[in-house]
């Protein structure tokens, strides 16, 4: 890049600066995205930081639970995306979410020059949580196991690490009643969190451009979506699959307050940035 070519994307960037200092942004690290470009996300939340963005970081980690639970010998079952969590499940997702996953992304943000601090859904009541009820699939009632959904975030401690400078990583576990740990779908975690933050904005970082309008052509990235528009894109098949319950969580951050949501592929270094602080941006924006 020439001189005065980085000297523009500075310019063009200040505005972006200016107008999200100050606010809190959520972004949701997932999908097949996870670990492919870690360094630089985490280089993005540092800076963030250094700009006056109060950033928190929720990450998911399916594939590498599912890859534990194979090589300890347990097969993975799925209901309409949830996994069905026994108690030996649940002990492996609490080891990899929060152990590992959770762990590791502390580390590589300290090692950016941040500071960050991990938490689980169970750390100062962040997430109290209930089991998700039973799912009928072709008449049959199944039961999910130790599967959350959140009654209530407690975003006290996130809010406290905030102020103090820090970066809390949050890993989608919630509390029950009784104490112990529910699997909660990190896209949904996320949302509770952003609309308990009255974040300014939800990011996730996908395995996916964001919505395409043509599912076959990568290219065709839609770039703003709006609420009323989301139902004539499922019944046109053009959200379909895994996205699916990604703008369902759009859907429930911004009724939450949630100024916008995006959705952008996790796997391109930057990408974080890219779509904040530049006119064009990398993904689709949902808003209101």
């Amino acid at each position: 890049m020439l001189i005065n070519d980085k000297c523009e994307a500075i310019i063009e960037a200040l505005p972006y600066f200016r107008k999200f200092a100050g606010k809190t942004i959520v972004i949701k690290y997932g999908g097949s995205a996870l670990g492919e470009s870690a360094k630089s996300l985490c280089d993005d939340l540092v800076l963030m930081q250094t700009m006056g963005i109060s950033a928190v970081l929720v990450h998911g980690g399916g594939a590498e639970i599912s890859g534990m639970m194979q090589r300890l010998g347990k097969t993975s079952r799925f209901i309409e995306g949830l996994r069905v969590t026994d108690e030996e499940t649940a002990e492996i997702t609490e080891m990899v979410l929060v152990g590992k996953i959770n762990t590791g992304l502390v580390a590589e943000i300290n090692l950016a020059g941040g500071r960050a601090v991990g938490l689980s859904g169970r750390d100062g009541n962040l997430v109290r949580a209930r089991r998700a009820k039973p799912m009928d699939v072709n008449g049959e009632m199944i039961d999910l196991g130790l599967v959350g959904v959140p009654e209530k975030i407690d975003a006290r401690i996130i809010g406290d690490l905030l102020k103090s400078g820090y970066i809390p990583v949050v890993a989608p576990t919630g509390m029950a009643e009784d104490g112990s740990m529910l699997n909660i779908n990190g896209d949904v975690a996320a949302s509770y969190i952003a609309g308990a933050l009255a974040a300014e904005k939800l990011i996730f970082l996908t395995d996916q451009k964001g919505i395409l309008g043509d599912v076959s052509d990568p290219e065709s990235v839609i770039s703003i979506v709006s609420l009323k528009d989301i139902g004539k894109l499922k019944a046109d098949g053009i959200v379909t699959g895994g996205m699916i319950p990604k703008i369902d969580a759009a859907r429930l951050a911004i009724d939450s307050d949630v100024a916008g949501v995006h959705i952008i592929d996790g796997r391109v270094p930057h990408s974080l940035i890219l779509e904040l602080f530049t006119s064009s941006g990398v993904g689709t924006m949902i808003t209101r």
